[in-house]
């Protein structure tokens, strides 16, 4: 496995079956094309090689960027996990997004990325203002000689399967349906930071604190039941709160949203740790309590509802 990153010169070493997207979530839609991709590389003797951008093309074009539902990091490791052996996040600039679609399946596609098979759903698009789509690649695959797999659209409830869909549902902190439509719990992950102590110091509970990125996608603020998972593998079950905390005092992290989980039947000290959440259900919106009393009779009410 390897990765290319901001680079634009690069040269992979074996022949590919490639995918060209954003990736965003690895929905269930990005599961299909993966799963194709593996079986045309067995099929073929290829290796698997996804082609996507370090900053998607809406933010540079737009000068905003959407938050993601995985961070590039994130989404390196899932795709390594799902059986990707080669990953390039190109630098999307306008000398990218001025090439010709043509000249992009010739000179990356084919000449840097070795391809010889591509797999994409049936609204593919790219090139200078998306010339090449779904049609047009298979007529420059018959001319250029490489395979192409278009593969219908994933849908769920007569939906298409999208990443704007993940973004919507986890705006409203729709676990169910995001989760239903991630085709796996919605995730997030940090490493430990020291918070104020109200949790472990006053409330008596476990409490750990994250920051993440400023671009990671974060559902709607509220109290969710969720699971954390420790780089060993253990997971507890727990509740996490989506916001600032508004009910205590401000510390050095009150400015920034932040993720504060409740860990039910866990001792030890995390700080330092990466840790990982997985978002099952939302419980309640987050909310201002009058005192520290009231908010500890919240959270003893907020655990005993999970399962």
């Amino acid at each position: 496995m390897k990765d290319w990153i901001n680079q634009k010169t690069f040269h992979l070493p074996e022949d590919t079956v490639v995918a060209v997207g954003k990736f965003d979530g690895e929905h269930r839609g990005h599961q299909k094309i993966i799963a194709t991709m593996l079986t045309v590389a067995r099929e073929q003797g290829l290796k698997t090689a996804i082609f996507t951008f370090g900053t998607p093309p809406a933010a540079v074009v737009s000068g905003q960027r959407r938050p993601q539902i995985l961070t590039n990091e994130e989404r390196r490791e899932r795709l390594h996990q799902a059986g990707i052996d080669y990953i390039v996040e190109y630098p999307f600039d306008a000398e990218i997004a001025a090439m010709d679609g043509e000249d992009f399946v010739r000179e990356i596609l084919l000449g840097a990325m070795r391809m010889r098979a591509i797999v994409g759903g049936e609204d593919l698009r790219f090139g200078k203002a998306g010339a090449v789509n779904a049609a047009k690649l298979k007529s420059l695959g018959e001319r250029l000689h490489f395979s192409v797999y278009i593969i219908q659209k994933e849908t769920e409830a007569g939906e298409e399967i999208s990443s704007s869909l993940i973004h919507e549902a986890l705006a409203a902190g729709d676990m169910a349906k995001a989760n239903t439509l991630l085709g796996m719990p919605y995730t997030a992950e940090g490493v430990v930071q020291h918070g104020n102590g109200i949790g472990n110091r006053i409330l008596g509970f476990p409490t750990i604190n994250l920051l993440l990125p400023a671009g990671k996608l974060l559902p709607r603020r509220g109290v969710y039941q969720t699971e954390t998972v420790l780089p060993d593998g253990r997971t507890f079950r727990s509740i996490t709160n989506v916001g600032t905390n508004p009910s205590v005092e401000q510390d050095h992290l009150s400015h920034r949203l932040r993720l504060e989980s409740f860990l039910l039947d866990f001792s030890g000290d995390l700080y330092g740790v990466r840790v990982r959440l997985r978002f099952l259900r939302f419980i309640r919106p987050e909310k201002k309590f009058a005192s520290l009393t009231a908010l500890k009779q919240q959270i003893m009410a907020d655990l005993s509802s999970i399962d």
